[in-house]
């Protein structure tokens, strides 16, 4: 995984011809990486929330999370985060019949795999919760997530650069759509009960 991703950062249209030529199989990519990769900013996340915590603005006090809800909301964030790759990837399948390619889901799956292990990594910032840390990290794992999806599809889909910004964008919109559908599940979530629980530290 990480020698993939530092090729597709210094010479990304060779490494996804070569992961496209040679993709891991469908479950070792989710056996192998994908619930693990899912699992850093969940696990990073309840060290923070839990044994670090936060300090509201005009505030002197550490707010923490109980360690239960905590690790619901964990377990829950990294369930979510699977079904994530998995949706996204089916969706770049489903598409791809409208942009001349023939990929397989295993190879939709890689794809989705790679482009997103900036967002995976930046989990390493929930071990210190912090607002201003949250939006640095995020705009620059968003800006390279998008640099990997807009640079690399056409060339993993083997299509004219000209289609391939098209379907990078209509990816990048089911991403969002995603990202909506994971915060409206939250909400109901909250409101059965399955929600944070905060403890002040004086």
């Amino acid at each position: 995984m990480l020698s993939h991703f530092w090729g597709l950062l210094t010479e990304p249209d060779n490494e996804w011809i070569s992961i496209r030529k040679n993709p891991p199989g469908l479950i070792q990519l989710y056996l192998g990486q994908i619930i693990w990769l899912a699992a850093l900013p969940a696990i990073c996340a309840y060290i923070g929330t839990t044994m670090v915590g936060w300090s509201l603005p005009g505030s002197t006090n550490v707010v923490r999370l109980t360690p239960e809800s905590a690790l619901w909301m964990s377990i829950l964030a990294w369930m979510a985060m699977i079904c994530g790759v998995a949706v996204i990837s089916w969706f770049i399948q489903w598409m791809s019949n409208s942009f001349n390619s023939d990929p397989t889901l295993t190879d939709c799956t890689a794809f989705t795999c790679y482009t997103a292990y900036p967002l995976f990594l930046i989990g390493i910032c929930g071990l210190y919760p912090s607002i201003w840390l949250a939006i640095i990290a995020a705009t620059v794992a968003v800006s390279a997530t998008a640099y990997l999806l807009y640079s690399g599809l056409h060339v993993f889909m083997k299509i004219p650069k000209e289609q391939g910004f098209i379907y990078a964008s209509s990816v990048l919109c089911i991403g969002l759509v995603v990202l909506v559908s994971i915060m409206i599940t939250t909400v109901i979530f909250w409101g059965m009960g399955i929600g944070p629980e905060y403890v002040q530290v004086y």
